[in-house]
């Protein structure tokens, strides 16, 4: 869409964002689950050592400063409605939010006062343009993916905390294929890891992985072996475990409960397939200590073996994951939001011949 949207973002919070949500609260499966007030779709999150972050659709922004048990609007001010799918938290005060949609409605807006605030960092101004996933390196150093213009995707950089923004060039990019395409599914479809890898994953009718080892530079293409054999599918997310050992997940999202190859993962320069027991579409994953959680919109499953081999964890799925190396946050539909404590966990059952969770 060509129109612009008025950004009210002052240094006034709303009312609404004054206000401290004590949501109602279940136990399954070990996660801890809460819903917000608003039934957003919330497929973005972020989670520092204070505090949890998730965002979502109907401009929603949500803090946590007590790892998850009450949850603060702080929702910038929008003259219309934006689908917030990631989010960068850069410090316990500053933290960029990523919308997407074609032409204007992709946006960067960032808040340096843990969202009392937000100010307009950048438009996307090409009427094709729509914007993916942003991840940074470090407080200034980031990365933002778009959707393919010009026969390229287009890869922006940043050096100077997204005051300013400059494009690969795309030359630089291997050739894309027809109907190539990234998915804007949970705020995981590029990531960066260590301090020059920066990776991304695209799908539709292919899968692949592309991967700069010098901060954008140059780049390599690989393909990988998941599920691709329709326009929605192929690869949602890249993740890193605590060895830093790289996967990828996928699936299609018009069959999310389908048994395909939904989980690969990069081995001596190799993508393989894993045993992941193919519960369908999955589109984040986070690992605490040797414990990894994988998860989609309909379950989430559990390895405890760094991700090299799954099983089911609970028929409680979400969008997307984050973790501070204590806790894991998970985001879903209908404001859905949840926290995961391996400690708890793995005291009573962390062996792989543990029985499985009750349901």
């Amino acid at each position: 869409m060509k129109c612009s949207v008025s950004l009210h973002c002052t240094g006034l919070l709303l009312l609404l964002n004054s206000f401290i949500f004590p949501l109602s609260a279940g136990q399954v499966a070990d996660w801890q689950i809460r819903e917000l007030p608003v039934k957003a779709s919330l497929r973005s999150s972020a989670a520092t050592a204070k505090s949890l972050w998730v965002a979502g659709t109907k401009n929603r922004v949500y803090i946590s400063k007590n790892n998850g048990k009450t949850w603060s609007d702080i929702s910038p001010k929008l003259a219309r409605q934006h689908d917030f799918r990631d989010i960068a938290v850069l410090n316990e005060t500053t933290a960029i939010i990523m919308s997407a949609g074609e032409g204007s409605q992709s946006k960067l807006l960032i808040t340096r006062d843990q969202g009392k605030s937000w100010q307009l960092l950048r438009e996307n101004r090409h009427e094709k343009g729509f914007y993916d996933s942003i991840a940074f390196i470090d407080e200034q150093t980031g990365f933002l993916l778009g959707d393919p213009v010009g026969g390229h995707f287009v890869i922006e950089h940043t050096r100077d905390q997204g005051k300013s923004w400059q494009r690969i060039d795309p030359t630089r990019l291997p050739a894309i294929q027809e109907n190539e395409i990234a998915f804007a599914a949970s705020g995981n479809t590029l990531i960066a890891a260590g301090t020059k890898d920066i990776w991304f994953a695209t799908g539709g009718l292919s899968a692949f992985a592309y991967h700069s080892n010098d901060l954008g530079a140059s780049w390599q293409k690989q393909p990988l072996p998941l599920h691709q054999t329709t326009k929605t599918a192929g690869p949602y997310a890249l993740a890193v475990n605590n060895k830093n050992q790289l996967f990828a997940l996928g699936g299609d999202y018009l069959k999310r409960g389908g048994a395909y190859r939904n989980i690969a993962a990069l081995k001596q320069g190799q993508w393989q397939s894993l045993d992941s027991g193919q519960n369908g579409l999955r589109t984040a994953m986070n690992c605490i200590k040797n414990i990894c959680l994988a998860t989609g919109k309909l379950s989430t499953d559990i390895s405890y073996d760094h991700g090299q081999s799954w099983q089911q964890f609970s028929r409680q799925g979400f969008y997307t994951l984050a973790g501070n190396g204590r806790t894991i946050l998970a985001a879903g539909a209908e404001g859905k939001v949840a926290i995961f404590t391996p400690d708890n966990f793995t005291n009573k059952k962390a062996s792989k011949t543990a029985a499985k969770p009750s349901y």
